[in-house]
C-alpha cells in the first residue's frame, strides 16, 4: 500500500481515521510536556506517574462498577496526581533522594494496582473483562469523544503555555532567580507538573501503562538533540511526537498482528536514534567529523611549527630543504604535507619543500604560541 492509498483510506475508514488523529495529537502533547520533564531531569517521573495511575483504574472500576473511559481516567487521574504529589512529599520531607523517592512509588502503585486487577479478574462479573488493556495500551478503542478530549488538552496546554511561558523558562533554567523575581515557584511547578500528568493519563488508552514513560520521553530527547533554545525544543518534540504517532499508526494499520502502541514507540525510539546519530551539534557522527578535522588541524599546525624550527636557522627563510628531514617528526605525513601546500603555506619542489610568506608568518606565531605555553 502507498502513501495515496493510505491516505485515502484514512478518509473512508472512521476507526483508522481516529485512531490515527488521536495518537497525532497525544503524541504532540506529550512532546511538547515532556521537554520539560526531560530539561528538569525528572526522565522517571513519567515512568513513575504512569503506573502510579494503575491503582486509580482499578479503584474507579470497583467504586462505579462502569468501564466508561472518562470515569477511568479520572481515577487514574487522581492516582497519578496523588503518587506526584508523595513523590514531592517524600523528597522535601526526608533525606531521600528524587530518583528513590521515583522508584519506591512506582513499585508501590504499581504492585497495588496490578493487586486490584487481579482481585477484580477474580469476580463473578463479566463486565471486568478489558481493564488490562491499559497495561499496554489498545488503540482500537479510541473513539471520537477520546480525539476531541485530547484536542482540548492540548489547547488547554499551549494556552498555559503561552501565559505562563516565561515564569516556566525562569523555573526551568534558575530556581532561585524566579523566587528573587517573587514568582511563586511551587504554584509553577504544580502546574507544569499537573499538565504534565494529565497528557501521561490521556496517553494510557493508547500506549498503556508500561510504555507511556517513552512516549513522553522520546520525543523530547530526540528534540533536545537538535537546538538549544527551549522553544524551538518544545516545537521539535511535538513534531517529532506527533509524526510517531501517525507513522506507527501507518505501520500497524497496514501489518497483520502489530499493535499499535508498542509500534509508535519504536518509531520514536528510531527518532531518538537519528537524532543521537545525525544531529549537527550534538551528533555522534558530527562529533567524530569534528575530533577528526580537530585533529588533522593540530598535527599540521605542529608540523608547520616544526618546519619554522628547522627554517629560522637560515638567513633565507625560503630556502629549501628535503622532505626527508620531516621524516623524524613524529605528526608529519604526506597527506598533512598536502593540505600544507593546498594552504598556500608550503611550496614543493620535487623531494624539496620551503615555506612560502604567508606560511612563515603563520609558522612563527605558531611557534612562538607553543613557546609560551611551554
Amino acid at each position: 500500500m502507498d502513501v495515496l492509498e493510505y491516505i485515502k483510506l484514512i478518509s473512508s475508514d472512521y476507526t483508522l481515521r481516529t485512531i490515527t488523529l488521536g495518537t497525532a495529537v497525544l503524541g504532540a502533547v506529550t512532546g511538547m510536556l515532556g521537554s520539560f520533564a526531560v530539561l528538569r531531569k525528572q526522565s522517571l517521573l513519567g515512568d513513575a506517574i504512569s503506573h502510579a495511575a494503575l491503582p486509580g483504574i482499578a479503584l474507579a472500576f470497583l467504586i462505579t462498577g462502569s468501564k466508561d473511559t472518562n470515569v477511568l481516567l479520572i481515577g487514574a487521574l487522581i492516582s497519578g496526581l496523588l503518587g506526584t504529589f508523595w513523590i514531592r512529599g517524600i523528597t522535601t520531607k526526608t533525606h531521600l533522594k528524587s530518583d528513590t523517592a521515583l522508584g519506591l512509588i512506582l513499585s508501590v502503585f504499581f504492585g497495588f494496582g496490578m493487586l486490584l486487577l487481579t482481585f477484580i479478574q477474580k469476580q463473578p462479573n463479566a463486565n471486568q473483562a478489558g481493564l488490562d488493556k491499559y497495561l499496554f495500551g489498545q488503540a482500537a478503542t479510541l473513539v471520537e469523544s477520546d480525539v476531541w478530549l485530547m484536542t482540548i488538552v492540548t489547547g488547554l496546554c499551549l494556552i498555559v503555555l503561552l501565559l505562563f511561558w516565561k515564569e516556566f523558562k525562569i523555573l526551568l533554567f534558575d530556581k532561585d532567580y524566579a523566587l528573587t523575581l517573587g514568582f511563586n515557584t511551587k504554584f509553577i511547578d504544580i502546574l507544569i507538573t499537573s499538565f504534565i500528568v494529565l497528557a501521561i493519563v490521556l496517553g494510557l488508552q493508547t500506549v498503556g501503562v508500561v510504555l507511556m514513560s517513552a512516549m513522553l520521553l522520546a520525543p523530547a530527547a530526540a528534540a533536545r538533540q537538535w537546538t538549544n533554545s527551549l522553544g524551538v525544543m518544545v516545537f521539535i518534540a511535538a513534531i517529532f511526537g506527533a509524526s510517531a504517532g501517525v507513522l506507527g499508526t501507518a505501520i500497524s494499520a497496514t501489518q497483520n498482528n502489530l499493535s499499535t502502541g508498542p509500534v509508535i514507540v519504536l518509531v520514536a525510539s528510531v527518532f531518538v536514534l537519528f537524532s543521537f546519530i545525525f544531529s549537527p551539534n550534538r551528533g555522534l557522527l558530527f562529533r567524530q567529523i569534528r575530533l577528526i578535522k580537530n585533529r588533522n588541524d593540530l598535527e599540521l599546525q605542529k608540523t608547520l611549527a616544526f618546519m619554522y624550527n628547522i627554517v629560522e636557522d637560515h638567513e633565507n627563510n625560503s630556502h629549501p630543504h628535503a622532505i626527508k628531514i620531516l621524516n623524524n617528526f613524529q605528526g608529519f605525513s604526506k597527506k598533512g604535507l598536502r593540505d600544507l601546500v593546498e594552504k598556500n603555506y608550503v611550496k614543493l619542489d620535487g623531494e624539496m619543500w620551503s615555506l612560502t610568506p604567508e606560511g612563515f608568518e603563520t609558522a612563527e606565531n605558531l611557534y612562538n604560541q607553543n613557546q609560551k605555553n611551554d
